[in-house]
């Protein structure tokens, strides 16, 4: 049993890492959610701001100028929370597959091995914490920012939503969340 509860919670691990990591790198946090007369499709991301020409499929992408340049709070804090809960998932994917009763390693030092996987579920956790903050601390901003707009009647011409980067931040977060409790709770 405890093997595969230790299987399960790898793969889940694996798996949500990559989707964290994919969030980190990806350009869309935020998308345009005008209506559909739009001849453009805007995203914006932690990096960089992309638009797609809807007619011909020509994308453009803007760089932000520097990553040490003043940019605002939302993106920095992101950045900050989501690079720090990228490099804490591969350090405890890492950890959980030396601590596996399936890798030969320590393979005669089971106390060891086990603490391993309960280690790597405690940094697992911590991990997942930050990027689960770091993206809802940006969906929580976009909202307030539209709300704002929109209780002052205020409109820019563009209206921005959730972009399939922050869903895939928050899935990633949420699965590494769960990976950790299966490595932490159900093995001892």
């Amino acid at each position: 049993m405890s093997a595969a509860v230790q299987l399960a919670a790898f793969g889940l691990a694996l798996l949500s890492t990559l989707f964290l990591l994919l969030a980190t790198c990806t350009d869309c946090w935020m998308v345009n959610a005008d209506d559909s007369l739009e001849v453009s499709h805007k995203c914006r991301g932690l990096w960089r701001e992309c638009v797609t020409n809807m007619q011909d499929g020509v994308r453009t992408c803007d760089q932000y100028d520097s990553i040490l340049a003043d940019h605002p709070v939302k993106i920095v804090v992101t950045r900050t929370l989501l690079i720090t809960a990228d490099l804490l998932a591969g350090l405890a994917l890492a950890t959980l597959l030396l601590g596996l009763d399936c890798i030969k390693f320590l393979k005669e030092e089971p106390r060891v091995k086990l603490k391993m996987c309960y280690g790597a579920g405690v940094i697992l956790g911590v991990g997942s914490i930050l990027g689960l903050v770091g993206s809802v601390w940006y969906a929580v901003d976009v909202y307030v920012e539209r709300a704002m707009l929109v209780s002052h009647n205020v409109f820019l011409g563009v209206h921005y939503d959730f972009g399939w980067s922050c869903w895939l931040g928050m899935a990633g977060s949420t699965g590494c969340f769960v990976a950790s409790v299966l490595l932490t709770c159900c093995l001892y």
